[in-house]
C-alpha cells in the first residue's frame, strides 16, 4: 500500500501544536486555496468519533469526502480515516513529538490506496504523490505561520470579536484564523440569529441590530459591503455600492456609540480606491484623495465611522489593495484564462497594482487587534512592493507556464466593462504602507512572486 510521510519542525511545545489542530477554524485554515474544497459539516467537537464532511469540486466534477477521527492521544497524536471518498482507503496519522524544549517535530504519515488497484497506481500514482507533497508543503507552512503569530501575541490575551462580512473571502479567512488561536468570534449576519448560535443579527436597511450581543466585545471588524467588481456599474449598482458602505457603516457606528460598554476598537474596511488614478506618484496615508466615483465612495465610507470615533472608540480604516489569493477575488478570476494561454496585460500595462497577500491582510488585522494600540484613522494595507500590470502579467504567466500575449486594449476594456473597467482595471495607484511599516509591522509576502508561489502551492521549501 502506498505511503506518504512529511515532517516539519515548529518552535512550539507539542501540546500547543496539537491544540491548534483541535481548535475550530484550524481545519479550514488547512484547505489549500487552489482547490475548490470546503468543510461542509462536522458532527461535534474535536475528539474520537468526530466526523468531518468536505465538499470537493474540480470543474464539473463534485464529490464528498467523509473522514472520522478514530484514535486520539491528547497532546501527542490523532488518526483520521476515510469513511467515504474517491480513494479506496486513507489512514492519516498525525504525530507531535518533543525534540527539544519548546520545539515540536510534527509528522503526517499517510497510508492510502487508489481505486483500481495496480492499474490505478500505474495511471495516477505519480500524480497522487506529487499532489500530496504539494498539499503538505502548504499545510505545514500554514500551520507553522499560524502558530507563530498566535504565540507571538499570546501575552495580550484572548479577544471577543464581532465580524461583519464574516462569510466573505477576507472575513472567512480572518474568522478561521482567530478561532484557531482560541479567540471568540461573533459573526454578524443579516437574518435573525437563533439563540445560542453565537451570531449577531444586524440589518442596516431595516434599521435593526441586536445591540445587546455587542455589549462588552473587545473589537468589531467591519468588512460588509457590496462587491464592486461583480457587475457593470449601472446607476442602480453604484447606488448599492455606496449605500452598503456608507449607510451600513454609519448605522453600525451609531449603534456602537450607544452601547453601555462599547468596544475599544473598530476596524472598518476601506480601499486604495481613495487615491484614484495617480500614475507613478507614490502615495501615503497623508496623500489627498483622487477624483471620481470610487474616491468619493471611499471618502464618504471612512467619514461614516465618525459616530464611533466621536464616542471614544479607536477607529482604524485599513485601505486594502488588490487582495491576492487563489481562493477568490481577482487572482481566482485571472487563473482560468491565464492557464488557457489567454492571459495578457490590460491597456498599456503601465498602471500600478497595489496588492496584498490575503495572509498578510489577516496579519494586519491581528496586529491592529492584538498589539498596536496607537494607530487610528487610515492605514494603507498593501505590500511595500506594488507592481505594474505588465509585471504582474509576466509573473503569473511564468508561474502557470503559459504565454501572456493576449493583450486587451484599453478601448476593449471600456467597451466590455464600462466605467467599472476603467476604474478597476486601467486606473492605477502606487500606494505605500507607510504607517504600518513605521509601527513595526512585518510583511510575510512583500514580493508578488513569493506570494503567488505560496498561494498556488508552488513553494518548494521553507
Amino acid at each position: 500500500m502506498p505511503r506518504f510521510t512529511s515532517r516539519i519542525g515548529i518552535e512550539a511545545d507539542p501540546k500547543e501544536v496539537f491544540t491548534w489542530h483541535a481548535m475550530p477554524g484550524s481545519l479550514e485554515r488547512l484547505m489549500p486555496p487552489w482547490e475548490k474544497m470546503r468543510v461542509a459539516h462536522r458532527s461535534g467537537d474535536f475528539g474520537k468519533g468526530l466526523e468531518v464532511t468536505l465538499d470537493i469540486r474540480r470543474g464539473l466534477f463534485a464529490t464528498k469526502w467523509i473522514a472520522e477521527i478514530t484514535k486520539v492521544i491528547e497532546g501527542e497524536y490523532f488518526q483520521d480515516v476515510q469513511k467515504q471518498g474517491i480513494l479506496k482507503s486513507w489512514t492519516h496519522n498525525h504525530r507531535f513529538t518533543e525534540e527539544d524544549r519548546n520545539f515540536c517535530m510534527m509528522e503526517d504519515d499517510i497510508e492510502y490506496e487508489l481505486p483500481l488497484g495496480g492499474a490505478g497506481r500505474a495511471l495516477a500514482g505519480s500524480w497522487a504523490d506529487n499532489s500530496l507533497a504539494r498539499l503538505f508543503r502548504f499545510r505545514h507552512d500554514r500551520t507553522r505561520n499560524d502558530i507563530f503569530r498566535h504565540l507571538r501575541y499570546r501575552r495580550y490575551g484572548q479577544k471577543r470579536v464581532a465580524v461583519s462580512g464574516a462569510s466573505g473571502m477576507i472575513g472567512s479567512a480572518l474568522v478561521n484564523f482567530l478561532r484557531g488561536g482560541g479567540h471568540t468570534v461573533l459573526p454578524m449576519v443579516r437574518k435573525p440569529a437563533p439563540d445560542g448560535s453565537g451570531e449577531v443579527y444586524w440589518n442596516y436597511q431595516k434599521g435593526e441590530i441586536d445591540a445587546g450581543a455587542l455589549e462588552g466585545v473587545d473589537a468589531v471588524i467591519h468588512l460588509a459591503g457590496d462587491n464592486i467588481g461583480s457587475a457593470k456599474w449601472t446607476e442602480a449598482k453604484k447606488q448599492s455600492i455606496l449605500a452598503s458602505r456608507v449607510d451600513g457603516t454609519k448605522f453600525l457606528c451609531e449603534s456602537l456609540a450607544k452601547l453601555k460598554n462599547p468596544p475599544a476598537l473598530l476596524i472598518s474596511a476601506s480601499a486604495v480606491g481613495y487615491y484614484g488614478n495617480r500614475g507613478d506618484e507614490e502615495l501615503t496615508e497623508d496623500s489627498a484623495p483622487g477624483e471620481g466615483f470610487l474616491p468619493d465612495v471611499v471618502r464618504r465610507w471612512e467619514d461614516a465611522t465618525s459616530p464611533a470615533s466621536d464616542a471614544g472608540i479607536r477607529v482604524v480604516t485599513p485601505r486594502f489593495g488588490v487582495v491576492m489569493t487563489a481562493g477568490g477575488g481577482a487572482l481566482e478570476r485571472m487563473l482560468t484564462p491565464f492557464k488557457m494561454g489567454f492571459g495578457g496585460k490590460l491597456g498599456d500595462g503601465r498602471q500600478y497594482v497595489s496588492w496584498i497577500a490575503l495572509e498578510d491582510l489577516v496579519s494586519v488585522f491581528y496586529f491592529l487587534l492584538m498589539k498596536d494600540k496607537k494607530l487610528s484613522g487610515p492605514v494603507n494595507a498593501v505590500s511595500p512592493n506594488p507592481v505594474a500590470n505588465a509585471e504582474m502579467t509576466r509573473i503569473l504567466g511564468r508561474l502557470v507556464n503559459r504565454p501572456t500575449l493576449a493583450t486587451m486594449p484599453a478601448g476593449v476594456v471600456r467597451a466590455i466593462f464600462g466605467e467599472m473597467g476603467q476604474a478597476l482595471l486601467l486606473d492605477g495607484a502606487r500606494v505605500a504602507p507607510e504607517r504600518l511599516l513605521d509601527a513595526g509591522f512585518q510583511f510575510m509576502d512583500y514580493d508578488l512572486n513569493m506570494a503567488l508561489c505560496r498561494d498556488l502551492g508552488l513553494i518548494q521549501g521553507f
